[in-house]
């Protein structure tokens, strides 16, 4: 489990946090599945996978929740999309396509890096996709790193 860095997971991993983030609560394995037009059996799969690394927890015939470490890393992962999308759109690319854009290479970009563009944007709140959320490594880690330089 490697949430501090935002690489650990694979993609459709990170859209399943992302959309039970978004629900809000417990999500039942058959509304995850039609959301994606999946299988219900490689939810079920892959769930377990994602609450093997301590994202969610899974009570079977009841669905899914975030754990604690899950929803920041869920809140993280929707700030990561939101700050490069925003970045992208800022350099000529239409919301559209920013969106696109970022979904094809953010799970490649950091923690560590988002904070920083997103000190360099001037910490944005509003994204192309909806708001944006800051957390302390992001307002003062940058602060901190440059004191210790």
């Amino acid at each position: 489990m490697e949430p501090e860095c935002g690489l650990a997971l694979s993609a459709r991993k990170v859209e399943y946090l992302k959309f039970i983030l978004k629900t809000g609560g417990t999500v039942r394995t058959n509304e995850i599945a039609s959301a994606f037009s999946v299988d219900p059996s490689t939810i079920t799969k892959t769930l377990a996978e994602i609450t093997a690394a301590g994202y969610i927890t899974h009570v079977p015939y009841h669905g899914v929740s975030l754990t604690d470490c899950g929803k920041i890393h869920a809140e993280f992962l929707v700030k990561r999309h939101r700050i490069l999308s925003l970045m992208l759109v800022r350099n000529g690319l239409s919301p559209q396509e920013a969106c696109r854009e970022a979904s094809r290479f953010e799970s490649h970009v950091s923690k560590d890096a988002i904070d920083r563009i997103c000190h360099f944007m001037g910490h944005p709140r509003q994204g192309v996709c909806g708001e944006i959320t800051h957390d302390d490594g992001c307002l003062t880690g940058i602060l901190m790193n440059s004191a210790l330089s």
